[in-house]
């Protein structure tokens, strides 16, 4: 199997590989409390998403593609875009059982966004191929989430402080931070179109 990747195909698995080391970075930080760990698994998902946009360019450059390409695409940006995002948030002391609720919401969401892209992407495409819009935000615009627990996180508003506090809802623990992941995967299975460049 591995003689029939093609090099969009390679850097397609740099993507997961970066997002499975943010997930597992992001762990590490939870055991350590080193606060090196939490930062490597931030700095892991930008260069997941170079990865990411690398591997379609170089797809179409090349003008070749692994009958495998679609599918390793998806599965890369599950988990770096979707896993790995969700796992921060966690690590970042997300960690009430309604926070862990909408976590998972955000990880579905991711999910079925990509099943829907892949499922739908040869009615949008135009006679080149090429689809024109996507339905719903991509799952790469996750890396703002990440974008924010960095900035919160070089703020030191995450854990124990973390920024908006936390609420109690019938017993269950809430941050209101939780929300940006909420209106993210909201964002991915709406049926906004969002061109493609």
């Amino acid at each position: 199997m591995i003689r029939s990747f093609v090099l969009a195909d390679v850097l397609t698995l740099g993507n997961g590989f970066c997002g499975s080391g943010a997930v597992l970075a992001a762990m590490q930080f939870l055991v350590t409390g080193n606060a090196r760990w939490f930062v490597l698994a931030m700095a892991l998902l930008p260069v997941a998403l170079v990865f990411d946009f690398a591997d379609g360019r170089v797809a179409r450059w090349r003008r070749r593609s692994s009958m495998l390409g679609a599918d390793l695409d998806s599965l890369a940006d599950v988990i770096s875009f979707g896993l790995a995002p969700a796992a921060l948030g966690f690590a970042a002391g997300l960690q009430g059982a309604l926070d862990v609720a909408i976590l998972l919401y955000f990880v579905g969401c991711g999910i079925s966004r990509l099943a829907r892209f892949n499922a739908t992407a040869d009615a949008l495409a135009d006679e080149s191929g090429k689809v024109k819009y996507f339905e719903g935000t991509p799952i790469p615009t996750s890396a703002v989430i990440v974008g924010v627990l960095a900035v919160l996180h070089f703020l030191d508003r995450l854990g124990p402080g973390v920024w908006l506090g936390s609420w109690t809802i019938a017993g269950l623990v809430l941050h209101p931070l939780t929300f940006i992941y909420a209106l993210s995967g909201s964002a991915m299975i709406s049926t906004i179109r969002v061109p493609k460049f």
